[in-house]
């Protein structure tokens, strides 16, 4: 990806916030197109996401990321797509077509469009796919580091634990997992179907220097990125995350996970965020 075309003044936290409110802004606009979309996700995830693409992931000299990043919940796409749009990788007219027949600009997106490593769609396989890519980077040498985000819904899944217990063994300390922790999966909250609490004690018996910090505090988010603590252990850092975040009545709408809602109702949100 190239360099971008617009970027905070600074990268300390009050500058974060503002990419972070522009970010929460693409989200509103992509979804009012069609009036639907993962809304709370994009919003619930600006803050972490503007840090990583602004502030903590490394470029080359032509402008490209060194460092990769694996969005392992697809259905969370929208907030990595208004991060691009933040970038100039996509343009506001595209990313309005979000979800629309013929769009690239999909739900869940597919590998090798421009910003995604991988498809993400099926949950559970995103860390076994950052722990191959750690593991190679470090066989290349390239000094790369791999961030890779998944939920607390996923943590039920068996191989992210496999993944784990790879990642420990390899000492990857080029990989930090970002947990979602937001408390909400399609069949209720990830305490009714399945506990996987506490996740990041279950982090570092499996081997990782783990911490839980808010998704949504700036100076958190700056201390506790880029990440790496030890030396030879891979890192975990459990975000705990509001769906809907910074539009209240998304905050506390019942169906946040997938909102269909009235042109006004979009309106309404975009006036909430300022």
């Amino acid at each position: 990806m190239s360099a971008p075309l617009s970027v905070p003044s600074g990268t300390g936290p009050d500058d974060m916030a503002q990419v972070a409110l522009r970010i929460r802004r693409r989200v509103i606009d992509m979804c009012r197109g069609r009036g639907q979309g993962y809304a709370g996700q994009g919003l619930a995830l600006a803050d972490v996401l503007a840090h990583l693409y602004f502030r903590v992931m490394r470029r080359r000299p032509d402008g490209s990321y060194l460092d990769r990043f694996v969005l392992s919940t697809g259905h969370s796409a929208i907030g990595l797509f208004a991060t691009l749009g933040e970038l100039g990788i996509y343009e506001p007219g595209e990313l309005r077509t979000y979800g629309a027949a013929g769009s690239r600009i999909e739900e869940s997106p597919l590998e090798g469009i421009p910003g995604f490593e991988i498809t993400g769609g099926s949950l559970g396989q995103g860390l076994s796919q950052a722990v191959g890519m750690a593991l190679g980077e470090r066989l290349r040498g390239s000094g790369a580091r791999v961030y890779c985000l998944l939920s607390d819904g996923e943590l039920q899944e068996g191989q992210v634990w496999e993944a784990a217990m790879s990642a420990s063994h390899f000492g990857l300390d080029n990989l930090v997992a970002l947990i979602d922790n937001n408390r909400m999966q399609a069949d209720g909250t990830p305490a009714e179907v399945m506990g996987v609490e506490p996740v990041d004690e279950r982090f570092r018996a499996f081997g990782f220097a783990a911490e839980r910090i808010s998704a949504h505090d700036h100076a958190a988010l700056h201390q506790a990125l880029p990440g790496h603590r030890d030396a030879g252990r891979p890192a975990a850092i459990v975000l705990e995350t509001v769906p809907g975040k910074g539009v209240p009545t998304f905050e506390q709408h019942h169906k946040v996970h997938y909102l269909r809602l009235e042109p006004e109702a979009w309106e309404q949100a975009m006036a909430e965020l300022g």
